[in-house]
């Protein structure tokens, strides 16, 4: 691969880190320089993105060569940062994270009820860029960018848009949708999401948080990320100091599997906890990934533990060709259900369908009502015990 450092913006230096956990890159990086390493645009400058760099560092299976038979009509482009390839086992075709970002041929197979945008979304865009589906609240798509792509992703239909590259284009689409939001005093959450916010950089990034913040019913702003899991590299001291000018901010993070969650990512969330940045994790069920409670349920105590709190748990959007990752729903709510009781409650998260057609999410859970009876609610509880709870009614007097 070609290996070049890129040129030093914004304050953030190739090796913001100093002595870092995982200083020497790991095979099959081991020649490049660990300061090169550490640098997030060499990251994105050398990611891998053809197959033939990917029949360099592993052997194809028969399906994931299959999926590049039709790559001319592959809307969502291939792309892997060098530090995030270097966690699949390259000898496991089931790896989980090698199922999650080198495709297969059933992604190109359109499902029954898939669709290129499942959630309407194209439906609530009052302007290019910008979903207002919640009265209080609104997405706007900055770009269509992402260091990595994920093959389930809700907006492939959108993420690697080359339509948008300049910076003028983009910021005539920006400035249109932070006028609508200027606009529309309901508005008091504006979540930035993409494509991935945090590839952009730091002077961009902040340009948008200085006239959103200078909105005074934006009462908060969230960012949606996958960046620690896919370049914690990017999570810089200079990053970090840039966003906590901005507070109240939040950051909605994506994570997939436990093998995520490596020493560099805990050292780029605990940055941005210590930068009194509120973490959630967004996870997606996905078949032959996370789909049982163990995997789950260690990913998630795992992110309590570098300061992320577990948010939702979505079921797999039905987007085009995503059957083989989609489970059952019943599946998601036995998971739930594992999860519930047998782990700390912040280690579990809402499950939930983001209703296709633009209904919102819809919180799916177990089924502990179990009815009414003539003392109150039927209850079950995580080990099947049997309760009720007394409805608040008239108060009788008690006769001492």
């Amino acid at each position: 691969m070609h290996v070049m450092l890129s040129k030093e913006v914004d304050g953030d230096c190739p090796d913001p880190f100093g002595p870092c956990e995982e200083d020497e890159p790991p095979a099959p990086f081991s020649k490049v320089p660990a300061v090169r390493w550490r640098d997030w645009r060499w990251q994105i400058k050398n990611r891998i993105a053809t197959q033939e760099v990917l029949e360099k560092l592993l052997v194809l299976t028969e399906e994931e060569r299959a999926s590049f038979l039709d790559a001319p009509g592959r809307k969502l482009p291939i792309a892997i940062t060098p530090y995030y390839f270097s966690l699949i086992d390259p000898t496991n075709p089931d790896d989980p994270i090698r199922k999650c970002v080198i495709p297969r041929r059933q992604e190109l197979l359109m499902g029954p009820g898939e669709a290129e945008d499942p959630l309407g979304e194209q439906a609530d865009s009052p302007v290019p860029g910008l979903v207002h589906r919640y009265p209080d609240r609104v997405l706007f798509l900055l770009t269509g960018r992402c260091s990595t792509y994920c093959r389930y992703c809700t907006r492939s239909r959108l993420v690697g848009d080359r339509s948008h590259t300049s910076s003028a284009s983009s910021k005539r689409r920006w400035e249109r949708c932070i006028e609508y939001i200027r606009s529309n005093p309901r508005v008091r959450d504006v979540i930035l999401s993409g494509g991935d916010p945090l590839v952009l950089e730091s002077s961009v990034l902040e340009w948008v948080l200085e006239k959103l913040s200078a909105i005074p019913h934006v009462e908060m702003i969230r960012i949606g990320s996958k960046v620690p899991a896919v370049l914690p590299q990017r999570i810089t001291p200079a990053l970090v100091g840039m966003l906590r000018r901005y507070h109240p901010l939040y950051l909605s993070l994506h994570f997939t599997h436990p093998a995520e969650l490596t020493p560099a990512t805990r050292q780029a969330c605990e940055r941005l906890a210590d930068g009194g940045i509120p973490l959630g994790s967004q996870t997606v069920l996905l078949k032959g990934v996370n789909d049982d409670a163990g995997t789950l349920g260690d990913l998630f105590r795992g992110l309590l533990r570098i300061r992320v709190r577990p948010y939702y748990l979505y079921q797999c959007d039905p987007i085009a060709g995503s059957a083989h990752f989609r489970t059952r729903v019943e599946e998601g709510i036995d998971i739930i259900r594992g999860l519930r009781g047998h782990t700390s409650g912040y280690a579990v998260p809402t499950y939930v369908i983001d209703a296709p057609g633009g209904g919102g999410k819809i919180p799916i859970l177990p089924g502990y009502v179990t009815g009414r009876v003539e003392e109150g609610i039927a209850l079950t509880n995580y080990a099947g015990g049997n309760f009720v709870y007394p409805e608040a009614t008239v108060p009788v007097a008690v006769t001492p």
